[in-house]
Order: C-alpha cells, then structure tokens, then sequence
C-alpha cells in the first residue's frame, strides 16, 4: 500500500472516530435525583472542555474531509511527470496537521483532566465527586475521551506520513537543497 493510500486510510478512520467521540459527548445526557424533590441534568455544556471538545473534533473532522477531498482531486489531475510541483500544498498540509495533532492532544487532555475532577472530586476545595450520581454519563464520556486518543494517535500517524511526503522533496545530500 502506497503513502498516499495509507494517509487517505488514516484520515478516515480518524474522521470516523472524531465524529463519534463527538456524537458520544453531544448527546450524552442523564437526569438524576439529588433531593427528593429536586433533579439534576449532566450535559457536555457542564464543562466547559467537553464543550470545546465537541466543537474541536467536528472542525478536525471537518478539515479532514477537505484534506481528503483535496487529496482526491489532485490525484486524479495529476500527470505522472508533475510529482514535484505541489510543494506548496505539501508545507501547508504540514503545518496544518501538525497544527490539528496539537490542538486535538489539548482538548483531550483537558477533557481528561475534568473527566478526572468529576470522578474523583477534590476533597480540599470541597468539590465532590458528581460521577457517582452519574454513572452512565460519566462511563459514556470515558468512552468518547477513549476514541478521542485513538484518533489523536492516528492523526499523529497522518502528521508524520505529512512530514515524510514534504521532506521528500528535499535532498539528502544538501540541507534544504531542492531536487
């Protein structure tokens, strides 16, 4: 399998997993009773990092599906004598992807950081713990920060098949020396 096939691979499993950690942590909701007479909604707006969680995977997401449209069109246009030309287009993908790895790593960690402060709470700033009043949304919200790593990981993988594909280009011999 060729570089290009594996990156395009890649980015749709890693659309696939963005879109359901999305899915999960969105629709994720459960009432429960505090007081007898009083009951209490856990959403993904609680926090404010799961909100940003949610809009963060829809964006990565979404530049994935451009990066593949992108990908797509270029390589059905593209003649065999013009593997070189699009050297700009392969330091954009670069950056950008290397910019989505890092973005995606914050958001998640901070959505685990949370997650960590719900489920353990902290006894000296008298937070309490709020997962044992809410065990299906907290379980469910594990699983969604799960499929957040995993696609973090592949998107890690999509960076460095990016790097290789415009380090490519350069020359071995010669530091930044064109071929």
């Amino acid at each position: 399998m060729d570089i290009t096939r594996m990156e395009a691979l890649l980015r749709a499993c890693a659309t696939l997993l963005l879109l359901t950690t999305a899915c999960l942590v969105r629709f994720d909701t459960q009432t429960s009773l505090i007081f007898p007479e009083y009951s209490r909604t856990a959403t993904f707006r609680d926090m404010n990092a799961l909100y940003v969680l949610v809009f963060m995977d829809v964006a990565v997401a979404g530049y994935n599906l451009v990066q593949l449209i992108i990908r797509g069109l270029l390589s059905s246009h593209m003649k065999p004598d013009m593997n070189g030309s699009y050297k700009h287009l392969a330091w954009i993908s670069f950056l950008f992807d290397q910019a989505v790895v890092y973005m995606l790593f914050a958001a998640n960690s901070a959505c685990l950081t949370a997650s960590l402060l719900a489920v353990r709470g902290e006894h000296d700033l008298f937070w309490m713990k709020l997962c044992n009043k809410f065990n299906r949304f907290c379980n469910q919200i594990g699983g969604a920060l799960l499929c957040g790593y995993v696609a973090f990981f592949l998107m890690a993988m999509v960076s460095s098949l990016s790097a290789y594909g415009l380090f490519r280009h350069y020359s071995p011999k010669k530091y930044l020396v064109l071929k």
